[in-house]
C-alpha cells in the first residue's frame, strides 16, 4: 500500500497557541466539531496537543492550554506511508498524530482517517469445506 499521509490527512488544521485559555479551546473544540488542536508555536511548529480528555480534569477556563497540553507530540512527515503512522499510533497507543511539512504544521490524521482505507473494502471469511469433501479428500 503506497498512499501517502497527505492523501488522508486533514489539511488545514484548526491549531491553538500555548497561552490560549482553556475556556477559549473548548469553544473551538465545540464549534468546530473536533477532540484535539495541534499546539503550536510562531511559526506554525507543534510544541504540543490538546485533546478533549485533557479538558475532562477540573481546570479553570481561564488556565493557559500550555499547562493541560500533552508536551510530547508525535509528528508525521506528509510524504511518509500511512502504514508508518499505523505503527506509530499503534506502538504508543495514540489517536492522532500532527502531520507537519519543514516542521511546520500543516494538517492531522487519526485512527478514523487511517479507516477510511479499508471502509467499503469486503473481507469475505472462505468456506471451509464441507464435512463430505473433507472425508472425501482424506481417502483420495
Amino acid at each position: 500500500m503506497n498512499v501517502k499521509i497527505e492523501e488522508l490527512m486533514v489539511p488545514n488544521v484548526i491549531t491553538t497557541r500555548p497561552h490560549v485559555t482553556v475556556g477559549h479551546v473548548k469553544g473551538t473544540m465545540r464549534n468546530a466539531d473536533v477532540h484535539v488542536l495541534p499546539v503550536v508555536g510562531p511559526d506554525c511548529e507543534p510544541l504540543g496537543i490538546v485533546s478533549a480528555t485533557d479538558l475532562l480534569d477540573e481546570t479553570s477556563d481561564t488556565t493557559p492550554v500550555s499547562q493541560v497540553m500533552t508536551e510530547k507530540v508525535y509528528t508525521i512527515p506528509q510524504y511518509e506511508e500511512v502504514s508508518v503512522a499505523a505503527r506509530i499510533m499503534r506502538n504508543h497507543h495514540i489517536h492522532h498524530l500532527v502531520v507537519t511539512h519543514e516542521q511546520k504544521v500543516t494538517g492531522i490524521l487519526s485512527t478514523f482517517d487511517l479507516m477510511k482505507l479499508i471502509e467499503g473494502k469486503r473481507f469475505v471469511m472462505k468456506n471451509p469445506g464441507s464435512e463430505s469433501t473433507r472425508k472425501r479428500s482424506k481417502r483420495e
